[in-house]
């Protein structure tokens, strides 16, 4: 009984600390490869970036920025992101007049060539859900006290193992090849 329950927690400790380390590539472990990572909060954009996806942004120099593109670039003075596609560009302005995909009309103001963060180069549905999550109180005090259960489920049994091998008696066996 002692082996089958020892054999299933190192089966679901593994696949927590698995996710854990997964969701932290994912998170983080990207920026290492020069990805910027953000939320889609809006529709603008579907059917391609959904509410929720993660979108993977990739500094791009805007000369290679061409009409029918997406963009991420800052919005306004409050550095609000948004992700909408090229309908024109401007080189003399130095504008990009973009629109998202969902939207009827070409957004209002200009996008300079400044204000440009890089393209969209891939997305994971959902996922940016979990991240505002997790960056966010209370979600984040929440994933901060998992961790720390996790690790305290990960290494108890050994803790206390130990603690029992250290109160056992040790056992003393007779040589009979003495007498």
């Amino acid at each position: 009984m002692k082996n089958t329950f020892k054999k299933v927690w190192n089966i679901i400790s593994s696949v927590l600390v698995t996710i854990v380390v997964l969701c932290a590539i994912f998170l983080m472990g990207s920026r290492i490869l020069g990805y910027q990572v953000y939320t889609v909060l809006s529709g603008s954009m579907e059917p391609n970036y959904s509410v929720g996806d993660l979108l993977y942004v990739k500094e791009t120099d805007v000369s290679t920025i061409k009409v029918g593109d997406p963009i991420t670039f800052i919005l306004n003075e409050e550095l609000v992101v948004a992700t909408h596609r090229v309908v024109r560009i401007d080189a003399e302005k130095q504008h990009f007049y973009t629109k998202g995909d969902a939207n009827e009309t070409e957004d209002s103001s200009p996008v300079h060539f400044k204000n440009v963060i890089g393209v969209p180069k891939f997305s994971i549905p959902l996922l940016g859900y979990v991240s505002n999550y997790i960056q966010n109180p209370p979600g984040m005090y929440v994933t901060i006290g998992a961790g720390v259960v996790v690790v305290i489920l990960v290494f108890l049994p050994d803790m206390l193992n130990k603690k029992k091998d250290e109160n056992k008696p040790e056992s003393t066996e007779e040589n009979s090849s003495d007498q």
